[in-house]
């Protein structure tokens, strides 16, 4: 059953120092704040969608508002900012209030609306309109589990009850099911909030519409074939998603939405499809930075060069968390952190003004306002999909960050799931006691964590420590006494009675490890220390990129150094020998290419072994020959 193992605690509250904290704190100033009254399209599309002449809109613009506002809750539940949720609750607010008598939240014309088809710009497109509903859900479902406010979760149910009596039932002969108005991988995604209003309020005919998606227009097929991704059907007979029919990014959100249908109804096959969607990208299609998809659709390649979306990597996070809270896999919140510290932060700038909309493994960082800027209409100057969804993947640390086992020990305590390494405070409520867990470290620049646990009183308590898959020897202390049997790729589980004073010191393995690649990358290797993946950046070194040195995996002892020179300094910076006399230095993945200079993440390195792919080790890594 596709269940939930576990579970962002209810009452958790977050201090993210360091590194990750200032990008938090740059991109709620420079972006959050700025964005309503800078870009106020992006409610004025909601408000004259009847009149003339119509707005000339991308098919998808009405995601934008749903987007943001998503964005921004989970921002702030790390921040908690007392001005940033006073500009959600005006947000929300002045959302609800543009919502149609019937329910309609979209930016087309009365006639147009959820037709799968407008008339926009003197000529008829195609709408992804039920997505753009998707996304509103999504915000205000989370906005409301935040806050409360009544109104946000009306909107909701009135957007979720507006879809079940246009669709619900309509597969007879001479009716329009949902799946007939196309941009099915978007507009099918609705099956996830459906699945969120049902848990949410128990009713509305939201679980009988989304068992409809998920059984009637999953496998849908017209006269050229497939409509939809069948993607339940598809998963279980082993086919890899990239050769399912619609293996776009788009598609993981109504992949979730399955898995949540299965929550709910105790149906196995929908975890069991979701799961092996899951573990096949993993496989064939999340690259070597952590980003997935090329091209904004799965290749069964992770080598392939097309763009590696920020919309894309953002919703591969969202449904590693999902896998997350049904599997309990340590080796899941290892993905999680790969994607998180090297492609989410790589996307942000440092001045949190802007986010890519590709950033490839080799090659060089545009903003997405410059990137796709056809997606700018009337009023909305600086949005684009990529740019309302990107902070999502900070906040998203919100989700798995420290966790609860929603399995009780014997005793009836739930224990406590840490799997975020970083200059920090949290704390959660467990066993009735308040709980705070106070990092001392620089991770992931240098490989120590001392864990200060500080309970209200004494308690007794289990707390699970993620050790990363690549940490082939990790050192763990309690109060100065040696841990036994710490193992990698798995959580090492810690139950003692917890006092005030008590601390944890861990110590990683941070030797280097390499992933050998294939196809357009043979020959070529990717160098990681601990998560990140190391970068080489034209900014820190006297030769370019035609002529980059090969470096030799068994003679690899670097070194941290300081960027001197003028301009943005990385967050890490390691300086390698690279034969006849040459250094190379290498940055972090998510600091290069920040002053618009080409980087390489893929490196000319002799004397690595070859691993395969593995559940046990999904970034194939291996260690010198």
């Amino acid at each position: 059953m596709g269940g939930i193992l576990l579970s962002r605690p209810a009452d958790v509250a977050y201090d993210i120092g360091g590194w990750v904290g200032e990008y938090l704190e740059k991109v709620t100033d420079q972006w959050l704040h700025p964005v309503p009254a800078a870009n106020p399209g992006i409610l004025e599309m909601f408000r004259d969608r009847d009149r003339r002449p119509l707005r000339d809109m991308m098919p998808w613009a009405g995601e934008f508002a749903g987007k943001y506002l998503t964005s921004a809750v989970q921002i702030l539940r790390l921040t908690g900012d007392p001005d940033l949720r006073e500009r959600i609750a005006a947000f929300a607010k002045e959302l609800t209030a543009l919502q149609a008598d019937d329910g309609y939240l979209g930016p087309w014309p009365k006639r147009s609306r959820l037709t799968g088809t407008a008339p926009n710009g003197g000529k008829k497109v195609s709408t992804w309109d039920a997505w753009g509903h998707y996304h509103a859900m999504l915000g205000l479902l989370l906005w409301h589990e935040d806050s409360g406010d009544r109104g946000a979760l009306t909107c909701a149910r009135r957007m979720g009850d507006l879809i079940c009596r246009k669709f619900l039932g309509k597969a007879a002969p001479g009716g329009k099911r949902l799946v007939d108005t196309g941009s099915t991988e978007m507009n099918l995604a609705v099956i996830h909030s459906l699945c969120l209003l049902h848990q949410r309020t128990g009713g509305g005919g939201y679980l009988d519409m989304a068992v409809q998606i998920a059984e009637e227009e999953f496998p849908a097929a017209g006269p050229d074939g497939p409509l939809a991704g069948d993607y339940k059907r598809a998963a279980l007979a082993g086919t890899e998603f990239f050769e399912t029919p619609k293996p776009r990014w788009e598609s993981l959100h109504p992949i979730m939405g399955m898995l949540e249908l299965s929550r709910i109804t105790g149906e196995e096959e929908y975890a069991s499809a979701f799961e092996q969607i899951w573990w096949s990208i993993v496989k064939l299609d999340r690259h070597n930075n952590g980003g997935f998809t090329s091209g904004e659709r799965a290749q069964g390649n992770p080598y392939h060069q097309g763009a590696i979306e920020t919309c894309c990597t953002i919703a591969w996070i969202a449904m590693s968390v999902e896998m997350l809270r049904l599997t309990g896999h340590s080796v899941v919140a290892d993905e999680i952190e790969l994607s998180t510290l090297n492609s989410v932060i790589g996307l942000h700038s440092q001045s949190g003004r802007w986010v890519t909309y590709d950033t490839p493994m080799d090659g060089v960082r545009k903003a997405s306002a410059h990137h796709i800027v056809f997606q700018a209409r009337e009023g909305t100057p600086e949005l684009n999909c990529c740019s309302v969804n990107g902070p999502r993947g900070l906040g998203m640390i919100s989700d798995w960050a420290l966790m609860v086992d929603a399995a009780p020990e014997r005793d009836g305590a739930q224990g406590l799931v840490l799997n975020w390494y970083g200059p920090s405070e949290m704390s959660a409520t467990v066993a009735g006691a308040s709980v705070k867990l106070i990092q001392e470290t620089d991770y992931p620049r240098r490989n120590r964590v001392r864990l200060l646990v500080e309970p209200s009183r004494a308690v007794e308590f289990t707390l699970k420590l993620r050790i990363p898959y690549w940490s082939e020897r990790t050192r763990v202390r309690v109060n100065g006494d040696s841990v036994k049997d710490v193992k990698s790729g798995t959580y090492l589980s810690l139950k003692r009675r917890w006092k005030r004073g008590d601390s944890i010191d861990i110590d990683l393995d941070f030797s280097l490890h390499f992933w050998k690649g294939q196809k357009e990358c043979g020959r070529k290797v990717s160098v990681y220390r601990g998560p990140v993946l190391l970068t080489y950046d034209r900014r820190f070194n006297e030769v370019d990129p035609p002529r980059l040195p090969e470096l030799d995996a068994a003679m690899m002892k670097g070194k941290l150094v300081r960027h001197s020179g003028a301009g943005i300094s990385p967050f890490m910076l390691l300086e390698y020998a690279a034969g006849e006399g040459e250094r190379l230095r290498l940055c972090d993945f998510a600091s290069a290419g920040e002053g618009g200079s080409p980087y390489v993440s893929w490196l000319k390195v002799k004397n690595v072994k070859a691993t395969r792919y593995s559940p046990a080790n999904p970034l194939r890594s291996g260690r010198v020959n």
